[in-house]
């Protein structure tokens, strides 16, 4: 299966509006944001857990990355509340399972094989960083070669600089509307832009990102301080 796999076209995808599609477990379901492969896929996903449901023990051989927005996320290293981050390393096993529910921002098989950080943070009661330009706050979650990850704030009628994407930049909206001069991007929106895709991105009301930036293009130069995803000094 593909869907939206050509990492060359700039994608804007509104997951309220995607079905939500089965899983091998009865009581997840998913709406596929992109996809490249059957069940063993790259994957990016937003994955609803129904009150008691589990996924048997498996592997993931080239690692997942996931964004608790909303309930309880539980494997057997512990419970996970809104607004963790969790990084499990190419061939990292566990069982997960929710017994309230739950609502995930899930990718899956992006890891470098090398890259064996394993990661648990609770970006609630995490410490913020300035970003670049005035009213922007990042949080930066995880980094591996040209990949950086990172949850970025913006307050109100924050304006940032215009900038290419070396690598691509991936951003999945949590909270607010996003804009740039392409659009406005209220909570859910996906977007993916590919490398030396150029925007400049604000946001009236404030808004929550998540972004990923470099990992769209394995040998992309990743020169320090062109996106907002980076803290300041």
């Amino acid at each position: 299966m593909k869907l939206r796999a050509d990492w060359s076209e700039r994608c804007v995808v509104h997951s309220h509006d995607l079905p939500w599609v089965p899983s091998p477990s009865r009581l997840v379901k998913r709406r596929m944001l992109e996809r490249d492969g059957e069940e063993v896929a790259r994957a990016t996903s937003v994955v609803r857990y129904a009150p008691g449901a589990r996924f048997d023990a498996h592997d993931h051989e080239l690692g997942e990355e996931i964004l608790v927005l909303d309930g309880v996320f539980s494997d057997e290293t512990g419970d996970y509340g809104p607004g963790t981050y969790l990084k499990n390393p190419p061939g990292s096993r566990h069982a997960p399972f929710s017994e309230p529910g739950c609502t995930l921002f899930v990718k899956l098989r992006y890891q470098d094989p090398q890259d064996q950080a394993q990661l648990a943070i609770d970006t609630r009661r995490a410490d913020w960083r300035p970003g670049l330009v005035p009213g922007l706050s990042v949080l930066p979650l995880s980094s591996f070669g040209t990949s950086h990850t990172a949850l970025v704030r913006w307050a109100p009628g924050t304006y940032f600089n215009p900038h290419r994407h070396y690598g691509g930049e991936e951003i999945f909206v949590v909270e607010g509307v996003f804009s740039d001069e392409h659009g406005d991007y209220p909570a859910g929106s996906w977007l993916r832009s590919p490398h030396l895709s150029q925007h400049q991105p604000f946001s009236r009301e404030g808004c929550l990102i998540f972004v990923k930036t470099g990992h769209l293009l394995s040998d992309a130069p990743m020169p320090a301080g062109v996106g907002y995803a980076r803290a300041g000094a």
